[in-house]
């Protein structure tokens, strides 16, 4: 396949990006060689997102990043951004939004990463991780890898992120121009007062980040209540508890936050405790 010049990647159809895209990753690796492409639009998309999950954090040749942004900014726009500064705020500055996190024009977004900070392997898995890893592209997990290697040459080949340690990235072909990645607590049995305390550490690590980068406003996932079985309403009052109080205190700089929420059941519960 010839070079293809970022001005070539303009006038190529969403569905050639697409196919491109498919055939270089396929050509990546020998595994993916004889790998029959479907024919239908959705099939393709998937077997993509598929093949971005699975592809370990290694630079990638110019021409295959040229299509990859082309064809995830195409998905962008087709899939509607929106202005998280235009939505209405509830409570002091914090507002609440119902869906995809990708979507959101805002400074900053949370990622609910693990302890190894690479997003999620598994192909077409619906977690927070992987969809954010899945519309960034493949620029993001290299990034993270950098930061991790270089975290590991400082304090030993073992090194994991530790909970409520955020680590900062670009957000690439995001809306957001950057994503905080961080590790909740893992909720083993009962809730605990230690939980707690590791759940309200993460939301004012991820504002203590915001106010030291300028970062004015910042889009906040569900954070531990999915996989890692911190119980929603308990989540959902620290979060809303622990956000009003730090922006209190910290009223010198105008933050704004967003509660982003994908379920009806949180959507219900965050605004009852906002509007409370």
């Amino acid at each position: 396949m010839s070079d293809v010049t970022a001005q070539d990647t303009k006038a190529l159809s969403q569905d050639e990006l697409l196919l491109r895209l498919i055939r270089l990753l396929c050509a990546e690796d020998e595994r993916y060689a004889e790998l029959e492409i479907p024919t239908s639009l959705d099939e393709r998309r998937n077997l993509l997102r598929a093949l971005l999950n699975v592809r370990p954090p290694r630079p990638a040749a110019a021409q295959l990043i040229q299509l990859q942004d082309s064809y995830l900014q195409e998905r962008l726009t087709e899939r509607g951004v929106v202005d998280a500064l235009q939505l209405p705020l509830l409570s002091q500055s914090i507002a609440l939004w119902q869906g995809d996190i990708t979507r959101l024009r805002v400074g900053a977004i949370v990622n609910a990463a693990n302890e190894q900070m690479l997003g999620c392997f598994s192909p077409l898995h619906n977690c927070i991780d992987n969809c954010i890893h899945t519309y960034a592209g493949l620029q993001l997990r290299l990034e993270c890898s950098r930061l991790m290697q270089k975290l590991r040459a400082k304090f030993g080949s073992q090194y994991v992120m530790p909970t409520a340690a955020p680590l900062l990235t670009p957000g690439y072909n995001l809306p957001a121009s950057w994503i905080i990645h961080i590790t909740g607590p893992i909720v083993l049995g009962a809730l605990t007062p230690h939980y707690e305390a590791q759940l309200i550490e993460c939301y004012r690590n991820i504002l203590s980040l915001c106010s030291a980068r300028r970062i004015l406003s910042v889009a906040i996932c569900c954070i531990s209540t999915g996989v890692f079985h911190f119980p929603p309403q308990q989540a959902a009052q620290l979060a809303v508890a622990t956000v009003q109080q730090y922006l209190r205190e910290h009223q010198e700089m105008p933050l704004r936050v967003i509660f982003n929420v994908f379920s009806h059941e949180d959507y219900r519960r965050y605004a009852q405790l906002l509007e409370s």
